[in-house]
């Protein structure tokens, strides 16, 4: 059956290590898509600390934009993260604006959760501090948060995580 899980919080608040976990009391051999670009050398080092975490049991997948392209029909999947996706859409948008960009998102999310599987996804709350003073930035945080409301309208369970602790909201 179908099931759509979102695990929210800030920047080191346990969002992905709480997501494996779960998907690991859900499968033995679960999927982890991942959405990142490697930008430097200091974002390599901290995506090859989080596939350390993760053993042999993992299948390792990396998209950046076409999640929608792999079939994970019956598999439990972690998506991680929606804002390293979302970056993803912003950086290839060239002059695209951000009403374009999120029905894009938004169309790409639909068909990648058409199949039944399970999907955790991993976003960041970024939406709960001041209004920044770069445009680019307050589009990204108007993109995120929108995308953010979409799947958790989708979601089956939302979880919040503060400090580590998680914080069921859905």
């Amino acid at each position: 059956m179908k099931k759509i899980i979102l695990i929210t919080g800030g920047q080191r608040s346990g969002k992905s290590t709480k997501a494996e976990a779960l998907a690991l009391e859900l499968s033995d051999n679960p999927v982890y898509l991942a959405t990142a670009h490697i930008w430097d050398e200091e974002f390599r080092e901290r995506v090859h600390k989080h596939q350390e975490r993760r053993g042999p049991e993992w299948t390792n997948i990396e998209e950046e934009l076409y999640l929608s392209k792999h079939d994970l029909t019956g598999r439990v999947v972690v998506i991680d993260c929606v804002t390293l996706w979302l970056t993803n859409y912003i950086t290839a948008g060239g002059e695209r604006g951000i009403d374009d960009i999120l029905t894009e998102a938004k169309k790409e999310f639909d068909a990648f959760t058409q199949p039944d599987a399970t999907y955790i996804f991993v976003t960041n709350e970024i939406g709960l501090g001041g209004v920044s003073t770069s445009q680019l930035q307050r589009r990204f945080t108007d993109l995120q948060g929108w995308m953010n409301q979409y799947i958790a309208q989708k979601a089956d369970e939302v979880i919040l995580m503060v400090s580590g602790i998680p914080v069921k909201i859905k």
